[in-house]
């Protein structure tokens, strides 16, 4: 198994923990706005952030959905009687006529509290939009889309990763991100209430048998989240919802569907095919793995794609149980939260927040983020067209030229 300092490194992700990874001039969280300490920074415009553009061909829409499942009580809030969350579809669109607006990284209210307390504060930087228009007429793409689903990291919410969320959708897939509330920093509800992080804090005092129970039980809670999702998409698909774009229930092939997120992300993809939820293959971006799948392993493909540092034991002790096609991949150059939007945005707003290329080096890694970026996007359309779409994908094959970044940490087949 992993080391304490090991797991709570990659599961330490709430702003605050965030905030002292890299330090930059911080807001008074209880303030509106920050109070820069000089008059230059005070009458300095904010930094406005842009998500990288998708490569693919289809223009992208979203839409948004609560899922109620009453099935069970909140695991984490007991008052609360019925487990409840958010998903996010991102699919290929029509093109967007009408003047749709594209839709926001994060949701009003849920910017606030985001912004108040992470790396990206108001009055330093605006938030960048998507590429995505909100409710724009899903696009048939080859007849129905396969469906592949994200989960966020520990403390962090489903736009984490929209890189490579909105390059997937804009090659033809339907993606599916997951709020899982109080494991999430913050969701956003219709209506504009805000749920914060609610589970057990995983400070250093922490007893590591405590902190792998608290682990544990927030995977279990995710894996649940993902039935009851995925059982909800079978139901619109097959019913319909009011609401629902143009032609989405129409375009999401559910018999194809995936997984993949990022450090606890990855570790529910992996869990939940263990499950025996009907998920075809999963992909792990730089998580610790933690329930079943470290003993009983799986027969389904899995992807193990990590940053620049020591294996995780995790891994290493999955590894002989994973029976299907599996391959096992280090980026050089890059950190935890390189598998993050935060590659993209910190370096647009380290000048505006102060921050070094010394420090944002020391938190996102040496490799170049356009690089780094282009690198993960394309090795995730690789694994996913080859167990989805039945592609080729020699760029998981073995070590290659063109990628020289991507380390096989294990020999393909072994």
């Amino acid at each position: 198994m992993t080391t304490h300092g090991s797991t709570r490194r990659k599961l330490m992700t709430t702003a605050g923990a965030l905030a002292a990874a890299l330090t930059v001039p911080r807001p008074n969280p209880a303030a509106a706005s920050p109070a820069p300490t000089s008059g230059a920074a005070r009458t300095q415009p904010p930094q406005r952030l842009v998500l990288p553009r998708p490569t693919g061909r289809y223009p992208i829409g979203t839409h948004t959905l609560r899922l109620v499942d009453r099935s069970r009580r909140d695991p984490w809030v007991p008052s609360r009687p019925f487990r409840e969350f958010v998903i996010q579809l991102w699919y290929p669109a029509r093109r967007a006529t009408g003047g749709r607006r594209r839709a926001p990284w994060m949701t009003p209210a849920a910017a606030r509290h985001f912004q108040g307390s992470g790396l990206l504060p108001t009055g330093y930087v605006v938030l960048p939009t998507t590429h995505a228009a909100q409710g724009a007429p899903a696009r048939p793409v080859a007849g129905r889309s396969p469906v592949i689903l994200y989960s966020h990291g520990h403390g962090q919410h489903r736009s984490s990763s929209l890189s490579l969320v909105e390059e997937l959708a804009a090659h033809g897939y339907v993606v599916v991100t997951i709020d899982h509330t109080y494991d999430a920093g913050q969701v956003e509800f219709p209506g504009g209430r805000v749920e914060t992080y609610g589970m057990p804090e995983l400070t250093p005092a922490l007893p590591p048998a405590e902190e792998l129970r608290i682990v544990t039980k927030a995977v279990r809670v995710r894996v649940a989240d993902v039935r009851h999702t995925l059982a909800e998409l079978e139901r619109l698909v097959r019913y319909g919802s009011p609401g629902l774009p143009v032609g989405l229930r129409d375009v999401m092939d559910l018999t194809r569907t995936a997984m993949f997120g990022h450090s606890l992300g990855g570790a529910t993809a992996a869990e939940a095919m263990c499950a025996g939820l009907p998920i075809a293959a999963g992909a792990n971006l730089d998580g610790s793995l933690f329930g079943e799948v470290v003993t009983r392993g799986l027969d389904k493909p899995l992807l193990l794609l990590g940053a620049d540092r020591t294996d995780d034991a995790t891994w290493q002790d999955t590894w002989p149980h994973l029976r299907g096609w599996r391959r096992f991949l280090r980026l050089t150059g890059s950190e935890h939260f390189s598998f993050t939007d935060y590659e993209t945005l910190l370096p647009q707003a380290a000048a505006r927040l102060g921050a070094t290329p010394e420090q944002i080096a020391a938190f996102l890694g040496p490799l170049e983020w356009q690089r780094s970026l282009a690198v993960q996007r394309e090795a995730l359309l690789a694994f996913f067209g080859l167990h989805l779409l039945g592609r080729p994908a020699p760029l998981l094959s073995g070590p290659t030229a063109q990628y020289p970044e991507l380390v096989f940490q294990r020999a393909v087949g072994s």
